[in-house]
This record gives C-alpha cells, structure tokens and sequence, in this order.
C-alpha cells in the first residue's frame, strides 16, 4: 500500500548536507536507535510495502528520528511572524475529527483546570482566576497538518507565565494536556515556554466560542495546529513520555514548524 503522504518526488538528498555534523552528533548521542538500514530507508521513499509489522517499525524509529532533529534545532528565542488585524479570519476555522454539531458545550462555571505533575501548588483554577491573569494578544498563522491554514488573533496567559506562578518545574521535559473531548497531547517544555506559546481564553477579542476550545485551549505558533489541545481540562508536568491522541496514531510527537 502506498502512504498518500508520500511525495512524488523524492527531496534531494543534498538539502541536508548543511545539518550533516548536527545529524551526526544527534546520532551519538542516541536518537536513533534501533539501527535503521539503508533497505529500510529505500523502503520508505520510493517502493510500495505490504508487511505493516515492519513498516510500523521503521515509520516510528524515522519518526523518533525527526523528533531529536527538530528539538536540536528549535530555537526557543525565534519568534514566529506575526500578522495585521486585518488578515485575521472570522470566525477562525473549526476543525475536528468529528462534525461541529457534535461538540458538547463545556459549563463555565463549573470547569476547573486540574494540574498534576511537577508542580508546587496543585490547588485547581477556575475561569475567574484565568482571567484575572496578565494577558498577551498574539496574531499567528495556524497551519493544519492536512495542508491548509489561517490567520488567528489569540489572547490568553503566556503558558509559561501561569507554569511559574503554580510552581512548575521547568527543568522537566515535557507539559501535558487533557480535555474535554478526550484528544489529549503534549509538548516539550521548550516550546512551552516559548514567548508566543498561551493558553488562549479569547479570539479577535471576544470570549472564545464553544467550538473553538472554550473556556481554555494551548495556542502556540511554534507546532502544527493538531499539537493545540482544546477544552483544556488539566495540565500535568512530567519527564515520563505522555504521548497523545494523534501522536499515539503516529502522528510525529514534536510537529514544529
């Protein structure tokens, strides 16, 4: 069977030659494990395959490969571009694995924020005490990971902002989401504390609407839009592996852009 995620044609090789002493040291280091074979590689980028126990295999082992070379080379200090007001799109665009008469609108005034983990105070937030934080207005690009995108003006509290007012360890390696419609995810603490990473509670200035994550959902301009939980309902902070929905599916774990 052929991925329709395989390109037609094959990149050239050379484009990595600038990253070849990263790639190596990457390898040094152990990000590739498990030895990937030269068949294998030919395998995945140029000849239909029918065992999938072995395609499996060797689709996670690339998988957790892009996963140590993007974190190599994110750079927490590099913003993304931002937008004019203009261009943002109203309202932004829902999307789900499921259709928008399906969402069960969460009760605000019920909704707590749990928090688990690494972190001092453990004590849930409420909508109120969200909202009472400093905020900050982003106006980034979401880009879908099936091809298509839009400008969105996002506000809410800096992710990490709220992680060292609950006193989060942010030396820990990864920040976890569960929520309401049960597609948790995660991140890596770096692009958590990313300064255009938030947990959003508003968009083009108005409260967030019920299909788009309301009461609190992660906005971030560094990862692919499935990495941006909605209906966030806890956050835990761990150095244990938490996966996701999407990521648990095979969908790459890091999805930088």
């Amino acid at each position: 069977m052929r991925s329709p995620f395989r390109p037609r044609t094959v990149p050239d090789p050379g484009i990595l030659d600038d990253h070849r002493p990263l790639v190596r040291r990457i390898e040094r280091r152990g990000l590739l494990r498990g030895g990937l074979t030269l068949g294998a590689l030919t395998m995945l980028t140029g000849c239909d395959v029918t065992d999938t126990t072995a395609v499996g295999r060797a689709l996670r082992a690339v998988s957790d490969f892009n996963d140590g070379v993007q974190a190599a080379l994110f750079d927490p200090r590099k913003l993304a571009p931002e937008y004019p007001a203009s261009q943002v799109l109203k309202p932004p665009r829902f999307n789900a694995y499921y259709d928008v008469e399906d969402v069960k609108p969460i009760d605000g005034a019920a909704w707590r924020l749990e928090l688990a983990g690494l972190i001092s105070d453990k004590r849930p937030w409420t909508r109120r005490q969200i909202a009472e934080l400093p905020e900050r207005e982003i106006i980034i690009r979401h880009v879908c990971v099936e091809g298509w995108d839009y400008i969105g003006q996002w506000s809410g509290v800096p992710l990490r902002a709220f992680l060292e007012r609950v006193g989060a360890d942010l030396t820990a390696k990864y920040v976890a989401f569960k929520t309401a419609d049960d597609y948790p995810s995660s991140i890596d603490m770096a692009s958590a504390l990313h300064p255009q990473t938030l947990l959003a509670t508003r968009y083009a200035g108005a409260e967030l609407p019920d299909p788009y994550g309301y009461p609190l959902r992660l906005r971030t301009a560094v990862k692919l839009g499935f990495k941006n939980p909605k209906w966030i309902t806890a956050i835990e902070v761990t150095n244990t592996y938490p996966g996701g929905y999407w990521e648990n599916r095979g969908f790459n774990w890091f999805a930088g852009l």
